[in-house]
């Protein structure tokens, strides 16, 4: 499976940027995506301190959740409380996935963000160093999460057929097999996993689920620019990751870059087919 730094295993800076992103991205964990770049000498520390002001000051999350916009995308069939019970997932179960896609709602589009800005840093775009009535601003209250989440499935510890089942769900990132945060919770209950994959496999190449998925790419991509006109000049430390580096990195970006919109509008479906509260 891709490398990924646990949030349970980081310390000292890192463990410092892992509790400003989930502070600042408004949900309880750290994205795979920081975790990956976490394992990589360098990485995490540079990118952060260098797009970190448009994250303190809330431009950058406000900016990418502001347009999500409408999915308008076939949903998935409604499922009922005893549908579910069939499925393995109780009333709490219920709320637990509700609560854990919900956050893949809100933490994907701040994810497209700060990767579309990592992905112009290593093409050598710069900030100028903005002007001081453009500069990012000062401190932002992110919204409260409420919401108790399922624990993040290790796939290595599921039996073989659950196991197979989960990587149909997934993808590869930097040459390993990846499958998104969203399914890996969900993984708790299989039964209920297996009807997911059986619905959302065709969407993963079906057109309209594909040109939503683009288009709020390009939304979000379109906004990188001006978000990187607010950002003051890169800071001398930590210094960048070297340049033979860079090639890997933003291959693995581009994958992250397509399964974050899938998670804004699969998260999406998967909620709305839930038994309403």
């Amino acid at each position: 499976m891709l490398p990924e730094l646990a949030e349970r295993e980081a310390t000292g800076e890192i463990a410092r940027i892992y509790g400003e992103l989930r502070t600042l991205c408004a949900v309880p964990y750290v994205a795979s995506m920081h975790r990956y770049l976490a394992t990589r000498p360098g990485w995490l520390e540079w990118a952060w301190a260098a797009v970190r002001p448009v994250f303190a000051d809330g431009s950058a999350q406000t900016t990418a959740w502001g347009l999500v916009g409408r999915l308008d995308v076939p949903p998935l069939p409604p499922l009922s409380p005893s549908a579910l019970s069939v499925l393995g997932v109780d009333p709490d179960g219920a709320r637990s996935i509700r609560a854990a896609c919900e956050s893949f709602v809100r933490v994907s589009p701040t994810n497209l963000a700060f990767s579309g800005l990592l992905r112009r840093l290593l093409a050598g775009d710069r900030p100028a160093g903005a002007r001081d009535g453009e500069r990012a601003g000062g401190p932002w209250t992110p919204p409260p999460f409420s919401g108790a989440l399922p624990p993040l499935v290790d796939p290595a510890r599921l039996p073989a057929d659950q196991r197979a089942m989960l990587l149909e769900l997934g993808t590869e990132v930097d040459g390993r097999p990846f499958v998104a945060g969203l399914y890996r919770m969900l993984a708790n209950w299989p039964a209920y996993l297996a009807h997911l994959a059986t619905v959302l496999r065709p969407r993963f190449t079906d057109p309209a689920t594909t040109v939503r998925c683009r288009a709020l790419l390009d939304r979000i991509d379109g906004a990188a620019p001006g978000l990187l006109a607010r950002l003051p000049a890169l800071p001398a430390s930590p210094p960048a990751p070297p340049r033979d580096q860079h090639g890997s990195v933003l291959t693995a970006l581009e994958r992250y870059r397509e399964t974050s919109p899938q998670m804004v509008v699969f998260a999406t479906l998967i909620r709305d087919a839930l038994p309403a509260e």
